[in-house]
């Protein structure tokens, strides 16, 4: 699931996301759910909420499933309704009124509010990139400069070459190189030695290739230098959030406390995913557990203070900056935008606890 980098253009296309006994939920639980959480009326207007997934169900989702689970969106009021996942994306449905809020990502918001798409930002799911540059540890590639000349397995989104080509040249070298698109083959092109390079999502494809004994060395784009971007965030119809503010903040408060209990109790918290979703993890059932266990090690769904969905106008100006000089945001007719979006109208903190 290259979620990285994996903006959806414009407002159509796809985006990429998907064991363990369920271990005791451990002290510091209750002290956890008291303390942060949504804080609802005695008695919440009920409200309905319909929501689009960006692929099938992964850790990128985790605390949506916990909160459900947990009974947190009932009793803040909430029914939530994740709707099928299909070919459509979340912004697309978003922008359509036939979805409330769903998952997005940095780019592919900046790409559909450049666009016309009537959404933001409402919380930050994974607060720091998440992808990285692949090759092969076994491959004689030790730096992004000796990627020139060579072979990278894409996805077929606009922004990939810009990125790469960026790290290269930070690193010293000429961003030359070949690209070959394969979408989902990609990382078995680079396993199997046809491809020198990939973008996986570490906490996906990257603990999957640990699991099968693939040993990979990465380079992070933010050690040369590049903006750290919000991998994934929910995002909501501007229209909707106006008319239903309460509901809203509801929704999010108990969001938050559902990727809280994902980031204290990964263990218990990959078990709810999978029993929520028995059919998708059947393959490969450890997985989840062991993304689980990835992004808390890496404080992916917290930032800097430990804060879970907190967003700032700093982040967001870096990386879809980045995408406005790259001449990548086009308007509603595909013509590139003549001035830069106003960030600031890109994502808000208002509906947080």
């Amino acid at each position: 699931m290259w979620v990285v980098i994996a903006a959806v253009t414009l407002l159509a296309g796809g985006c990429a996301g998907g064991s363990s006994p369920s271990p005791s939920l451990g002290p510091s639980l209750a002290s956890a759910s008291q303390s942060v959480g949504p804080s609802p009326s005695p008695s919440p207007t009920p409200a309905t909420v319909r929501f689009a997934l960006d692929w099938t169900p992964n850790t990128d989702h985790t605390g949506f499933y916990v909160a459900q689970s947990k009974g947190w969106y009932r009793d803040a009021g909430i029914t939530l309704k994740i709707l099928p996942y299909g070919n459509t994306a979340p912004e697309a449905l978003l922008a359509a009124g036939q979805a409330d809020c769903g998952i997005s990502f940095q780019d592919s918001l900046t790409f559909a509010v450049a666009a016309g798409a009537p959404i933001k930002s409402v919380m930050a799911i994974l607060q720091h990139e998440a992808s990285a540059i692949a090759v092969l540890a076994s491959s004689p590639i030790q730096r992004p400069s000796e990627l020139d000349g060579k072979t990278y397995a894409g996805f077929g989104y606009p922004n990939e070459a810009p990125t790469i080509k960026y790290v290269i040249r930070a690193d010293g070298g000429k961003g030359d190189f070949r690209t070959v698109t394969l979408d989902s083959t990609a990382y078995q092109a680079l396993y199997s030695k046809q491809a020198d390079f990939t973008i996986p999502f570490t906490a996906w494809e990257g603990v999957e290739a640990q699991e099968k004994g693939i040993a990979l060395r990465y380079f992070k784009f933010t050690d040369y230098g590049f903006p750290d971007f919000y991998q994934v965030v929910l995002a909501c119809n501007d229209d909707w959030l106006s008319k239903n503010a309460d509901a809203a903040r509801r929704l999010v408060a108990a969001t938050v406390q559902g990727f809280e209990f994902a980031d204290q109790q990964p263990d218990a918290a990959a078990a709810i995913l999978i029993a929520e979703n028995p059919s998708v993890f059947k393959d490969n059932p450890r997985l989840p557990l062991d993304s689980q266990r990835f992004i808390t090690q890496q404080h992916l769904y917290v930032d800097g203070s430990g804060n879970v969905g907190r967003q700032t106008l700093e982040q967001w100006t870096g990386y879809s900056s980045f995408l406005y000089r790259e001449g990548l945001l086009t308007d509603s007719k595909g013509k590139p935008l003549n001035a830069p979006l106003d960030y600031a109208t890109l994502f808000t903190n208002d509906f947080l606890p």
